[in-house]
């Protein structure tokens, strides 16, 4: 009896072992060209020797979960070509393992580091200088200086005039202001960590998980709010920051 019982149970866990072992596999489909470069058996043994999980290429028309080629994050160029890389399979973190891994340091040093024969085949994709735009927000500036100081002052400095009151390792608004992407950075602020974890934008957010409430008094905001905050900053003076350090 006490067998019969141990094989119930074993026959029960096998498909939940086969599912786990396939959530360790990621299929790849890639280009003849690609394949045929070596740059594949150069990286994948390394990314599956760091993390456990095996990539198994495919054959074309075969169900991937992530495919190299022209759609996707552009991640290296060589054979002729700019390769991007695309996630095909929703809720499979062992492909946004494989794809963060190919966009880390590490992984970008792997594919740069194939020199097949000391010559080196592949680069990092050539970075392109977004034009600089001239952005003109349209909220009442005022307004976004009074947002600003009821909803950001617990963490950031909002006035120039004020050179305190922050937290240690939380940059002033207008040391934000200085930086290339500032528009970026605060249009889109309660999406960048740690914001969503306590600020709540309304008709946008999420409602807090039950069992992850806000680890601080929330902070809830209205898109007029964050419209205004921009028109604000858009008008403060940019920090200076100095010139770039350059090595002699």
């Amino acid at each position: 009896m006490a067998f019969h019982a141990i094989l119930f149970v074993v026959l029960l866990l096998v498909p939940f072992v086969a599912q786990a072992q396939e959530a360790r596999v990621v299929r790849l489909a890639a280009p003849e060209a690609l394949e045929q470069s070596g740059l594949l058996q150069h990286i994948l043994p390394r990314f599956s020797l760091k993390t456990q999980i095996r990539v198994r290429p495919v054959a074309p028309g075969a169900a991937a979960d992530v495919a190299f080629g022209d759609a996707g994050r552009p991640v290296f160029e060589g054979a002729g070509q700019v390769w991007h890389v695309a996630v095909l399979s929703d809720g499979h973190p062992a492909s946004e393992r494989f794809v963060d891994w190919l966009t880390s340091e590490v992984g970008k040093n792997t594919v740069t580091g194939y020199a097949p024969e000391g010559g080196t085949l592949f680069s990092l994709p050539e970075q392109k200088t977004a034009a600089a735009l001239d952005v003109a927000f349209e909220g009442d500036a005022v307004a976004g200086l009074t947002a600003s100081e009821r909803h950001c002052k617990r963490c950031h400095v909002v006035r120039p005039e004020e050179r305190f009151g922050s937290i240690g390792s939380t940059p002033s608004f207008m040391i934000l202001r200085a930086m290339p992407d500032w528009s970026q950075r605060f249009a889109a602020f309660y999406a960048l960590n740690p914001h969503p974890s306590f600020t709540q934008i309304d008709g946008l957010s999420e409602p807090f998980a039950e069992d992850r409430p806000s680890p601080i008094a929330p902070v809830f905001m209205t898109l007029d709010e964050v419209e205004a905050i921009l028109a604000y900053v858009q008008d403060l003076q940019p920090a200076d920051l100095g010139a770039p350090i350059e090595a002699r």
